[in-house]
């Protein structure tokens, strides 16, 4: 999730075991150590995009690399600290910050590699969208108090319901999916990949993105409590790297970066309907029934020889806001 979220997680974990007389300590200690595994953000390399790209929410996200980041954390603020608190105490605040902030990524729809080494598979719940202001009133709350109050419990009750706003997340994520496959039969399609994950924000628009007959449907699905609605969007022909790349040779940098961009998309590309030569993640849209990817690779079939240039491409006009809000309220 955004970097306040996971810092407001690991300050509230390391505040509900803290002494009495450790909790303001325990909250910074707690914040530094869970941002702490964002760190793989930083390895990056200039003339290859993609490394970002691969790296991020990777080995320092992993379940098995808790002990070793808590550990990192610990020794990076010993030097501030040594006077305030013991090391075993010091270490103990940053495991519990540090303990959750790759879970929570693995919450979310971006994809996390959750037990690296064991496996390199991107791990993805789709029960929260990656920035969620209720998700992260909460913690906002529950941490404030008690660093205002010294009251290590009112943390307790906010991580509480912060559990419970993601089982909320995993009843809508069944309902939303629900009305996807309904959709799909609908429209006689088999459906051969489907994914469902939350809008920005919210859990009561969420955006279906299905593969079917070499093609990717999206749309978006208001799946409220009183009423489900269905905002249908468009489709476009999913890009095959082994049919699609013609004039690209399969030995070449850019044909390799293709392949590494459809791994990190878990297949669901295709060129955007209006960015020339972009290769875009289909599983995301500022808008859930658009095919506007946010990110994406332009193809430079002109010289395959070279990285293929890796960029962002969010389309925030009023317009959008305007249709977005439009669909979250259920309007017509």
């Amino acid at each position: 999730m955004d970097l306040l979220t996971q810092g407001l997680l690991g300050a509230a974990l390391s505040v509900s075991i803290a002494r009495h007389k450790d909790i303001r300590l325990a909250s910074g200690v707690g914040m530094a150590a869970g941002l702490l595994a964002d760190i793989d953000v930083l390895v990056a390399s200039a003339s290859d995009p993609l490394l970002v790209v691969e790296f991020h929410r990777h080995f320092t996200h992993s379940v098995f690399f808790i002990p070793f980041g808590a550990l990192i954390a610990a020794g990076l603020l010993w030097p501030l600290l040594r006077n305030r608190l013991a090391p075993g105490r010091l270490y103990l605040y940053c495991l519990a910050g540090y303990s959750m902030s790759g879970v929570l990524d693995a919450c979310t729809s971006y994809g996390t590699h959750l037990f690296w080494p064991l496996s390199d598979e991107r791990v993805s719940f789709h029960l929260i969208s990656i920035v969620d202001p209720v998700f992260t009133g909460i913690l906002l709350l529950a941490v404030a108090l008690a660093w205002r109050y010294w009251q290590a419990w009112v943390v307790s009750v906010g991580l509480a319901l912060c559990g419970a706003y993601l089982v909320l997340g995993y009843v809508q994520l069944q309902r939303a999916t629900d009305m996807a496959e309904s959709l799909a039969l609908a429209r006689e399609h088999r459906i051969e990949r489907l994914v469902v994950k939350p809008s920005l924000g919210n859990l009561l628009l969420w955006r279906s993105t299905y593969i079917s007959d070499n093609t990717i449907y999206v749309d978006a699905l208001r799946a409220g409590i009183s009423g489900r609605k269905v905002y249908p969007g468009d489709s476009v022909a999913l890009f095959v790297p082994e049919r699609d790349a013609e004039g690209i040779p399969t030995d070449s940098v850019l044909y390799n970066d293709i392949l590494r961009f459809r791994l990190f998309a878990d297949g669901y590309i295709a060129m955007d309907p209006e960015i020339p030569h972009l290769l875009g993640d289909m599983r995301y849209s500022m808008l859930p029934n658009a095919l506007n990817s946010l990110w994406g690779i332009t193809l430079d079939d002109e010289h395959p020889e070279r990285h293929a240039h890796y960029g962002f491409y969010r389309v925030n006009t009023r317009a959008v806001r305007a249709r977005f809000w439009s669909m979250l309220k259920g309007d017509s």
